[in-house]
């Protein structure tokens, strides 16, 4: 019964050391990796987002119209 238990103890140590440096490998060949693909191909410039211009009722303050509007869409979606 010993000779089982010592068996699954140096399994499970093996099975560990095993995870341990292959984990270890994978983060450095990620790493080499990021690093190769920045020289191979460096990031480039991202050009400006446009703004989106504001409605003309919400620009000349009147939100009046846009309040029935919603109001009316609601009460429209909970009749049904």
């Amino acid at each position: 019964m010993e000779n089982i238990v010592s068996e699954g103890i140096n399994l499970m140590i093996f099975g560990m050391g095993f995870v341990v440096v292959f984990l270890t490998l994978l983060v450095f060949a990620t790493t080499a990796m990021s690093k190769l693909v920045a020289k191979i191909a460096p990031e480039q410039p991202q050009p400006k987002p446009v703004k989106a211009k504001a409605a003309p009722a919400a620009a000349a303050g009147n939100n009046d119209e846009l309040i029935a509007v919603m109001t009316a869409a609601v009460h429209k979606y909970r009749s049904n």
